[in-house]
């Protein structure tokens, strides 16, 4: 059975010019990607997004302007979905209350999720996993060169 997997994610760029990585571990698989996940039947994309941010950085968060969609199919690598994903900026409404890490898949506080931050001049391709997230990252930087 094929169908559409709608995710939606965030890209919290913080004062330092640094954008915020999710490392995961889920399935067997480790992976880095934006926070963010799949959208609930019923629920809008932003409050998707608020609710993301809560669940995974507890923190309340103000979307911002959209910045990309996928445009190419992408399949899960988790299931025979079709990943569509949605890009937001988003701020956080008060300071993050995380620990940060500066190793990928630093894991070692017990958990399957650890957050880090990438200094913008030094962002590439290669500090995410998945396409859609390469894309993005690409985007961005073509952005910020204008």
């Amino acid at each position: 059975m094929s169908y559409f997997n709608v995710r939606v994610y965030g890209l919290l760029i913080n004062e330092k010019h640094e954008l915020l990585i999710s490392d995961e571990k889920e399935e067997g698989k480790e992976f880095s990607k934006f926070p963010g996940g799949g959208l609930e039947l019923g629920e809008g994309l932003r409050d998707a997004l608020i609710r993301e941010f809560m669940e995974e950085c507890s923190v309340d968060i103000e979307v911002g302007n959209h910045f990309y969609t996928t445009d190419f199919y992408e399949k899960s690598v988790f299931n025979e979905s079709q990943v569509i994903s949605i890009y937001y900026f988003v701020k956080p409404l008060k300071p993050l209350e995380l620990e940060f890490t500066t190793r990928v898949f630093d894991f070692d506080h017990g958990g399957m999720q650890s957050f880090r931050w990438v200094a913008l001049n030094k962002l590439s391709a290669d500090d995410v996993t998945f396409k859609t997230d390469k894309t993005v990252v690409s985007l961005l930087l073509s952005q910020m060169q204008l």
